[in-house]
């Protein structure tokens, strides 16, 4: 079926540019119009979707063109976008940085894949002619690129008048100029050597968005970009139906050291009659009665050790469900969680060895997992891909499946039974379904099993 959605992204020339700022300015001041704006993300980052979600009152999503194929991308924007007036998706580094040297699962590879207009951000404080030299090298450097606009960053209301009119003489109907973002350093976002702290860790987010909203307000064309919005070509939209089953309570830890979850993960559990329950492994003294499943997701457990350590009867909680056969999922912080230390402080046990700060970003990238033998999610030789983002490492990360980058570097990584899926990496369900599945299967399974005994 084809539908219509309108559709902006919102790229940039690098990391650091100042898209997320423009983003989550623009998505506030369009919400603040009273339209129900959809917030996604191009990638596998968790947390500036945290942002979009806060900003907008809408949960964010993830698209991305490495994890999906086109059908399921499409699938997945219009998933989230069916329902809202204006879509904005925000790009991931810089506009053609994708996987190694080319631009696959970049910003202008996405935007290729889901026919939609990008417009560019482009620093400006400290330039004045040099940025018609920028917009010119984005524009022309893959002539099948869709940018049709710019906003600038950066820049005074003097120098964005002047610099409009350059952009006007220079590219004409091609590119057009959408506005500026000032300096606003009251309004950055605090960032870790990790990335950006999460949206609940910001100091006064509410006023930061509404500051931001009222600049883009007055500063960005709004009504320019909501109309390339509503340009965007229809998408052909082949809708991915999952199996029904009963319903099964599965806890999920959310709290300040676990909260990276990709919603639509999660909205697939709950799609197939899952009940999730959150659980905080920091504050709780017990997992939630009637769970039949576990899913500990990835966060920052590093920060918070010494907490998590101490909350020992939450830890004797999760030892004993899982000695029992509770079927877990933990992805990287939550893998860390049930190894025996995270740097000087006990944790689970669950898995053999401590966890350790390497001081640099460890196996870092996109992989793709093949399963060395049967497991609760999948059979020996089925794939998913991944993505592992972490500083910490494991004195024995697993071997349960081989990674393998992009780039052909390979290892073993994770560990895997009937009831256990545990590594550093991250995957989305959608990249096969049937992990999703066949880990809803064994928490039915589980939950039967409850029952014989009742």
């Amino acid at each position: 079926m084809e539908k219509h959605i309108p559709r902006i992204m919102i790229s940039g020339t690098s990391s650091g540019c100042g898209k997320t700022t423009v983003a989550c300015a623009v998505m506030r001041a369009l919400s603040r119009r009273g339209l129900r704006v959809g917030a996604f993300k191009c990638g596998p980052d968790y947390i500036d979707p945290m942002f979009h979600a806060a900003i907008t009152g809408e949960k964010g999503a993830n698209l991305d063109s490495f994890f999906f194929d086109d059908e399921t991308l499409r699938f997945l924007l219009w998933k989230k976008a069916k329902n809202k007036d204006i879509n904005v998706i925000e790009g991931v580094m810089g506009f053609y940085d994708g996987i190694a040297m080319t631009d696959e699962g970049g910003a202008s590879d996405i935007s290729r894949r889901l026919k939609c207009p990008v417009v560019l951000t482009v620093p400006a404080r400290g330039a004045a002619l040099s940025v018609m030299a920028v917009i010119g090298g984005f524009v022309s450097f893959y002539p099948d690129n869709l940018i049709c606009g710019v906003i600038l960053n950066g820049c005074s209301p003097h120098m964005y008048e002047t610099l409009k009119r350059e952009i006007e003489k220079h590219f004409g109907a091609r590119v057009r100029p959408l506005g500026f973002m000032p300096h606003m350093p009251d309004c950055s976002l605090e960032s870790r050597r990790l990335g950006l702290v999460t949206a609940a860790e910001v100091k006064e987010l509410e006023k930061k968005a509404d500051a931001l909203s009222q600049m883009a307000e007055k500063c960005i064309d709004l009504d320019a970009l909501a109309a390339l919005a509503n340009e965007a070509a229809p998408l052909w939209i082949n809708e991915i139906t999952l199996p029904r089953f009963e319903p099964v309570r599965i806890a999920v830890a959310h709290d300040e050291a676990f909260s990276f979850y990709y919603d639509d993960s999660l909205s697939a559990l709950s799609d197939m009659g899952a009940e999730l329950v959150s659980v905080s492994p920091v504050h709780d003294r017990r997992l939630p009665e009637g769970v039949f499943g576990l899913y500990l997701g990835g966060g920052y457990p590093e920060l918070h050790a010494e907490a998590l350590s101490s909350n020992t009867e939450m830890i004797q909680s999760v030892k004993n469900a899982l000695s029992r056969g509770l079927p877990c999922i933990a992805e990287c912080g939550g893998f860390m969680y049930l190894t025996e230390r995270i740097g000087e402080y006990p944790m689970a046990g669950v898995i053999r060895g401590k966890t350790f700060d390497t001081g640099k970003l460890s196996r870092f990238g996109y992989v793709e997992l093949t399963a060395k033998r049967d497991n609760m999610l999948c059979r020996a030789g089925q794939k998913i891909r991944a993505h592992e983002f972490h500083y910490w490492d494991s004195e024995f990360p697993g071997e349960a499946f081989a990674a393998k980058k992009p780039s052909g570097r390979a290892w073993d990584a994770a560990y895997a039974s009937s009831r256990l899926y545990a590594g550093y990496p991250h995957f989305h369900f959608y990249s096969n379904i049937d992990f999703a599945i066949n880990f809803y299967k064994a928490c039915l399974e589980e939950k039967h099993k409850n029952d014989r005994k009742d």
